[in-house]
């Protein structure tokens, strides 16, 4: 276990050496009155690093794809040789390597080629030293994300190779503190240091002395670069992660491409952009534990403090299987949301939910401005197929009305689902903004719920082949 002082140690060198991302852009603002034009220029700036051609093989470090040698080691002399004369490819050939925490560094690709896997260590001990991330949208020192990059340009994670970090009912997923996840009474679990983390961020103590790991508990994020930019995550499948899977933080310029993501541990999102800008999610699979996709931007206080939205998001030409949501914003949103895409993507399972979810409340807060789909096939929802809730948790009465506004969807289908709608604002900050616009709600089970809603438009609206009639 580190000491204190080494844990601050750390922090200091990393913190404070790395560039800081803030909310302005740094090329100029996409602006025009059409949003899907303006979504068209999302696609067209957020493009993956290139790299030169230069390959560094793991083996040649000391790597053996024996499925038990510790590789740890070999994988980071291989990523500091390929950064160390100005990048390149770090392949991982066909084999079963073994890894602690894998920390990428400017320049660097690292290419999981087919029929390979890295299997994550599940010794919690091959995460240390700590290192400065998020748990749940609140700043700390814990356990290195499994794959982690701080404040690094043009980094890749590519190939048609499997992550696997190995969690299950016996690694991992029990700190989550849920019989469902292998958890026993009598056994530890994060309750106690979550408890304290979200403490310690409403009182404002400063993040240098918010340190956890050894004995907290808190699981760490699979894929985490942060304060980066320029970041590509391209055509691998991750599996069993022990919590969100792919979480860029304050990150700019990200492409999360052809990824497969199939895990269904506790708290296992698909890809959380959180206080991230400009980014892309194309052509991806998610079949997940929890949300799919959810775009976040810190919780409560820690959330207003670092004041960072997520903005500039665009989701194409995704399938969407099991999970609580399938396109999701919040609740961790209390920096804010604007300007979210999403089009062309495809969504069933009689796991999934709810379809397009907008989940905050008075604790949360923060605002979300603009979210705009279009073209959305949805099969089977499990509950409703729009569901903007600001009875999330906490619900009402805490000071920190959400404000929510321009929403947009049109030309979406389904076949069945429990509920088309279900919007519930407050009496003193309602809803402002929905319009739907050829939308066929297919099979509704129940009727929509619209509780405090200014503004809401329906134009050519069906649920059971009749149009949608609210009462």
């Amino acid at each position: 276990m580190l000491s204190r002082r080494d844990a601050m140690r750390a922090m200091t060198l990393s913190t404070f050496a790395a560039p800081v991302l803030t909310s302005a852009p740094t090329s100029a603002p996409i602006s025009t009155g059409d949003p899907w034009k303006r979504a068209d220029r999302i696609a067209a700036r957020v493009r993956g690093p290139k790299f030169p051609r230069r390959r560094f093989d793991i083996r040649d470090f000391g790597a053996a794809g024996d499925g038990v040698t510790d590789c740890t080691a070999a994988i980071r002399s291989a990523i500091r040789a390929c950064h160390e004369v100005g990048g390149g490819h770090v392949d991982v050939p066909e084999g079963r390597f073994t890894t602690g925490a894998v920390h990428l560094l400017s320049n660097v690709d690292l290419h999981v080629g087919a029929g390979a896997r890295l299997l994550f260590s599940t010794d919690p001990k091959a995460y240390l030293p700590l290192v400065p991330t998020r748990f749940e949208g609140v700043e700390l020192l814990n356990y290195s994300p499994l794959i982690y990059a701080y404040g690094q340009r043009d980094i890749a994670v590519t190939g048609s190779g499997v992550l696997d970090g190995q969690a299950d009912n016996d690694h991992w997923w029990p700190w989550k503190g849920s019989g469902s996840y292998g958890w026993e009474p009598g056994e530890p679990h994060q309750a106690e240091a979550r408890a304290a983390l979200f403490a310690q961020a409403e009182q404002g103590v400063p993040v240098k002395q918010r340190v956890y790991g050894e004995g907290g508990y808190l699981r760490p994020s699979f894929i985490q670069p942060y304060r980066c930019r320029n970041v590509l995550i391209e055509g691998v499948t991750v599996v069993n992660s022990p919590m969100w899977e792919i979480h860029p933080v304050l990150s700019q310029n990200v492409l999360v491409q052809n990824v497969t993501v199939d895990t269904h541990g506790p708290n296992n999102d698909g890809c959380n952009p959180e206080s991230s800008r400009m980014v892309v999610i194309r052509g991806c699979t998610f079949d997940t534990g929890d949300d799919c996709v959810a775009i976040k931007s810190g919780r409560n206080a820690d959330g207003r403090r670092v004041n960072v939205p997520s903005e500039h998001i665009l989701v194409e030409g995704c399938t969407f299987r099991d999970g609580h949501g399938g396109m999701t914003i919040g609740s961790e949103m209390s920096g804010g949301v604007r300007e979210v895409f999403i089009r062309d993507c495809a969504m069933s399972s009689p796991n999934l939910d709810i379809a397009l979810r907008f989940k905050t409340n008075s604790v949360r807060g923060g605002f979300i401005e603009g979210f705009y789909a279009r073209d959305i096939e949805i099969g089977q929802v499990g509950g409703s197929v729009i569901d903007i809730n600001f009875y999330y948790e906490e619900g009402p009465g805490h000071g920190f009305n959400p404000t929510v506004g321009t929403i947009d969807v049109r030309d979406m289908t389904v076949v069945t689902a429990k509920r088309p709608l279900n919007l519930r604002g407050y009496a003193d900050a309602p809803i402002r903004g929905v319009t739907l616009s050829d939308v066929d709600f297919g099979a509704a089970a129940t009727p929509s719920v619209v509780e405090h809603v200014e503004n809401l438009v329906l134009k050519n609206v069906l649920a059971n082949g009749e149009p949608l009639i609210l009462s």
